[in-house]
């Protein structure tokens, strides 16, 4: 199976091919850009077929980081997973982020807490066996909580929430997801309907009240 991998949840705009049964990456697009993913996506999906000389058409699903994350980043990508799959009548599959951390972490043979800084003392997280089985949905905690959790010791802590570990006021740098991972964990999905985006916390931007023009 050929598979299309696409990241634009967070700083990364990413595009990866991947032949699921060699279990090989084919060609891969990556460039941090921060924002803007909706004028580069198509772009970096042509350079990634480019590097595996192949054409859109040998792509026999798609594969998106569907968050938590980069709210607008998430939007794009998945739009654009759903539309190449619809135009190509192949399946699309969603890969959480917090999956593809857990399963960048090094083994060391123990259970790994993938969790990330969702700034203003939160944190999003989620839980994962040392074989890298989710153990729990992906959720938001307090910063609080998670440092309190973390404290047991059995957990090797993977993304920038770890940082926090130490002082909590320290200044995290950007996550960032490994498109050849984000490839394989696509190649291996079960495909459950139409991937969505996994929003652990509502847009910032919202509707004015209060200001409403009256109709006649």
């Amino acid at each position: 199976m050929i598979v299309l991998a696409i990241d634009t949840a967070g700083v990364d705009c990413s595009a990866a091919v991947y032949d699921g049964e060699a279990k090989r990456l084919l060609g891969v697009s990556t460039e941090m850009i921060g924002r803007g993913h909706a004028e580069k996506l198509m772009a970096t999906i042509d350079a990634a077929l480019a590097a595996a000389d192949l054409d859109l058409s040998a792509v026999e699903r798609v594969a998106v980081t569907v968050g938590p994350g980069s709210f607008t980043g998430i939007r794009v990508g998945v739009a654009a997973a759903r539309g190449l799959a619809l135009s190509l009548g192949v399946e699309a599959v969603g890969v959480s982020t917090l999956a593809a951390l857990a399963n960048t972490a090094e083994e060391t043979g123990r259970p790994v807490l993938a969790a990330m800084d969702a700034k203003r003392a939160e944190i999003y997280l989620q839980r994962f066996s040392a074989a890298r089985v989710p153990q729990g949905e992906p959720e938001m905690v307090s910063l609080d909580r998670f440092r309190e959790i973390a404290a047991s010791g059995e957990w090797q802590v993977t993304g920038s929430a770890g940082a926090l570990l130490l002082d909590p006021d320290a200044e995290t740098e950007k996550d960032r997801f490994s498109i050849s991972v984000v490839a394989r964990l696509g190649a291996e999905a079960k495909a459950a309907g139409k991937p969505k985006p996994l929003y652990l916390r509502g847009p910032d931007a919202k509707p004015q009240t209060g200001f409403a023009v009256s109709r006649a």
